[in-house]
This record gives C-alpha cells, sequence and structure tokens, in this order.
C-alpha cells in the first residue's frame, strides 16, 4: 500500500499518526508493537484525523532521524532495525518510521524487561501483552503453534477418540496412532503418549471451547428469542451451530416442474465456510471467551475470538492471503475435507452472497476478535416472490405438523416438535399467525393454532 493509499485509510493495525515527534517511550512502545505484530509506519506530520500537516519547515531532517535511530535503539530490545526516512506529500514533508515485524519476539523496553515491556499491537492502539500474548509470541518464533504443543496433564488412553476416527473411517480413511503422529494429535515422550492441545481440542476436552447461538428480536441483542450454547466435539458443534441457523433463518420453496426445490435466504456455503473459518482459525490459547453466533432480522453475525494471525492485515485476507493459526486443527479439517483449498474460503462466502444478490458480507477485525456478518435479504424481499412460500425451519416442522394432525396445534405440541422452550414455541407460532398461515383460536389455556 503506498503511503498516500495509507493515510486515506486512516490509522490502524499497521500505521499510526503523529502530528509532531512523540515521546521517547511513545516511539518506542509503537516500533516494539509493530514489530510483534504484522509491522507498519509511524508518520510523524499527520494528525488524528489524518490531514497532512507537515514537519515544522525549519527541522534539521539528518539531525531528527538520528534522534530517532538512537531512541529505538537505546529502548527497544532484541535490537529492532526500521527504515527511518522522509517524503513529501502537497509540498509538505513527512517523517516515516517503517518497521518490520521481527523474527526474535518478543521485542520489548529495555528498562521494563521481557514480563512488563512487552507490547502489540491491536487495531489502532499499542497494547500492553498479557501473559498468553507473550506465550503466544515465543511460540511463534519457534514456529510452533499452541495445538502443537503436548499436554501431559492428560492420560492419552483415557480419552475416547471414536467421534473423529469414526468421521475418518465415513471417508475411508484410516486413524491410526501412526497417523495421530504424523497429524500431531499425539506425542511420544520417553515412551509414554499424550495427547497434543489440538487434540483435545478437537474433542471439546477444553471448557472454553463451544459456541454459543442467539436468536435476538429485531436488530439488536436487548431482547432474546432463542439461545444454545454446543460443547462437545468440534464436528458436533459445527452441525448444531448450522442447524441452529438454518432454524431461525427463512428458507424459500419453489416448484419448478413436478419438483420442489427449497433454498435458504443465506447461501448454506457461506454459512458452513463463516463457522468452519472460526472454528479451525480462532485463538484457542485465550480461555476466557468463545465463539458467539447472533442472529438478528438483518443479518447473522459470528465472532470468534482472536485477531487475524500476527503477519496478516485485512487487504492480505481479501487478497486471499493465508496464515494457520492452529495446524494441528487446520490440517484435521483438510483430511477430513472440511477445508478444499487455503485461502479460498473468504472469497467463496463472498461469490456466494453475491451470487444470489445479497449485501457482501463483511469479514472485519475488531480489537482481537474477527468478525463476520453475513446479510440477509431485506425485510419483505421474499414475502414479495408470489411463487415463494418463506418459512424458517421451524416454521416448515410446525406447518407440517399440522397437515398431519387435522391441522391443529397447541402450544405445548410446538414446544415438543421444536425441542425449545415456551417462549420460543410462542413466538413461532405468533409469526406465523401474523403473516396469516394460521390462526389463533379458543382464549387461555384453551388456545390453539389452525392451518388457514
Amino acid at each position: 500500500m503506498s503511503l498516500f493509499n495509507a493515510i486515506q485509510s486512516g490509522e490502524g493495525k499497521t500505521v499510526e499518526f503523529k502530528e509532531e515527534l512523540p515521546s521517547s517511550q511513545a516511539i518506542a512502545k509503537t516500533v516494539i508493537a509493530f514489530s510483534n505484530t504484522a509491522g507498519g509506519k509511524l508518520i510523524i506530520g499527520v494528525n488524528a484525523q489524518g490531514a497532512v500537516t507537515g514537519l515544522e519547515p525549519d527541522v534539521d531532517i539528518l539531525e531528527l532521524q538520528d534522534k530517532v535511530a538512537s531512541v529505538i535503539y537505546d529502548n527497544c530490545y532484541p535490537n529492532v532495525l526500521p527504515d527511518i526516512y522522509t517524503t513529501t506529500i502537497d509540498t509538505k514533508m513527512l517523517l516515516v518510521i517503517e518497521v518490520y515485524r521481527g523474527n526474535l519476539l518478543p521485542y520489548y523496553l529495555k528498562k521494563y524487561g521481557k514480563n512488563e515491556g512487552v507490547y502489540i499491537r491491536i487495531g489502532a492502539t499499542n497494547r500492553k501483552a498479557s501473559d498468553e500474548n507473550i506465550l503466544e509470541l515465543e511460540r511463534q518464533r519457534m514456529n510452533i503453534s499452541y495445538d502443537q504443543e503436548v499436554n501431559r496433564e492428560v492420560d492419552f488412553y483415557s480419552l475416547d477418540i471414536s467421534s473423529i476416527s469414526d468421521r475418518f473411517t465415513k471417508i475411508n480413511k484410516l486413524l491410526d496412532k501412526t497417523v495421530m503422529k504424523n497429524l500431531k494429535l499425539i506425542l511420544e515422550e520417553n515412551g509414554t503418549l499424550y495427547p497434543s492441545n489440538g487434540l483435545l481440542i478437537l474433542l471439546g476436552k477444553f471448557e472454553h471451547v463451544r459456541i454459543k447461538c442467539s436468536r435476538f428480536k429485531g436488530t439488536t441483542m436487548d431482547v432474546f428469542l432463542d439461545r444454545k450454547e454446543y460443547d462437545g466435539d468440534l464436528f458436533i458443534q459445527l452441525e448444531k451451530a448450522e442447524s441452529f441457523i438454518k432454524n431461525h433463518i427463512s428458507l424459500r420453496s419453489k416448484i419448478k416442474g413436478l419438483q420442489r426445490e427449497d433454498q435458504y435466504e443465506i447461501p448454506l456455503e457461506a454459512i458452513r465456510e463463516s463457522i468452519i473459518n472460526a472454528v479451525v482459525h480462532r485463538d484457542y490459547s485465550n480461555d476466557g471467551r468463545d465463539i458467539k453466533i447472533g442472529i438478528y432480522d438483518d443479518m447473522v453475525n459470528i465472532v470468534s475470538p482472536g485477531a487475524f494471525p500476527s503477519t496478516i492485515t485485512q487487504d492480505d485476507l481479501l487478497e486471499g492471503r493465508s496464515e494457520i493459526r492452529n495446524k494441528v486443527i487446520a490440517r484435521v479439517f483438510k483430511e477430513l475435507n472440511y477445508i478444499e483449498q487455503w485461502g479460498s474460503g473468504i472469497r467463496r462466502i463472498k461469490s456466494s452472497c453475491k451470487a444470489r444478490g445479497l449485501k457482501e458480507p463483511e469479514v472485519v477485525e475488531k480489537g482481537d476478535s474477527v468478525d463476520v456478518s453475513l446479510y440477509r435479504e431485506a425485510v419483505g424481499t421474499s414475502e414479495a416472490k408470489v411463487e415463494n412460500v418463506v418459512l424458517t425451519d421451524q416454521e416448515e416442522k410446525i406447518i407440517q405438523y399440522l397437515k398431519k394432525h387435522d391441522g391443529r396445534i397447541k402450544t405445548k405440541d410446538a414446544k415438543n416438535i421444536l425441542g425449545v422452550e415456551e417462549r420460543r414455541a410462542r413466538a413461532v407460532l405468533k409469526g406465523l399467525a401474523d403473516r396469516q398461515l394460521i390462526v389463533k383460536k379458543g382464549k387461555g389455556p384453551s388456545t390453539f393454532y389452525e392451518i388457514k
């Protein structure tokens, strides 16, 4: 990205503005944060709003460059070697301190040491690294991932791995100890087999390895209509999360010739790819958070813990660049054909929604999370298509029940059929009644609904 374009895009993960030269410690913090993350440019002579103000006309450029170089050398460890240069935009001179991601991670302020002086870049801010952040930087220096690490606290032979091995068997692949070693699902030390963190994650053995799903009323989080929390192995979680979404979005049914064709308002390819990306690429070393899926009237939102991998920016992601955070998990998903080609997922999500005429999905880094928004059809769009019947999975179940049981249903019946709380059952029935697909009759305990 050119310097002009970087300024136009504003401050972010790899760009910071200062109207004038900041304090020595502020310079050092930014340089360290860039070195520990994805590199970046500290641009002097641009204000916080992105307006180019330039350096003072009479500034001694050579002296300024020497001062910055000395500040970085005196305050940063290991040594950082940035490019320090000047450039001109609209006749105004700027000083640019361009920092590259280092390979001697973690970098830190000398006077505070590694335990207190490490900084990372989160969005447009420099944030003091937590102990977990520092451990992750050390893993990155050694080119290993959290899920590759051995876990000596769990007895391998106490684990039931059938949920994974059965999936290999279904596609005619063997998962014996040799294969598990090659996939780094197990590691051998002094003749003893231990599971890796990756195997325990795949089996859902950590408390934070779960997906929380919610359906909200309207476009805010103020009122819950339904919510579920899924644990167990990752593949079960994926299937249940997908079913939850399908239950709460519209299903269009068309009659083509003698055949009925069902189509969800958001392409299933986009839904599945988004959930798989969240599961495969989330930060599992952070044990305080889990994946959250929120369904609103206007979109499906998937939030995955952990920002983009350190060397990846928003632009890199959109161009198809891929960096794998969880090498064990990703490889198992690839072996089981959940992943077709590295780096192609975002393109498939966007192209499938575009082909359906939907608003382009958004995949953005928000702080230390990745946020995916899959937009639903505009309110009223599906209903305006006379040839379509627009039903969610849950609504379809209610209609099918009515057709088979004399066209009558009570709330308790709907609750049992759908496997939901009574409040959600009432909401589904009310939705069908509001659209005049069923009719509410009776009062109080005698209330029932009939198909129209």
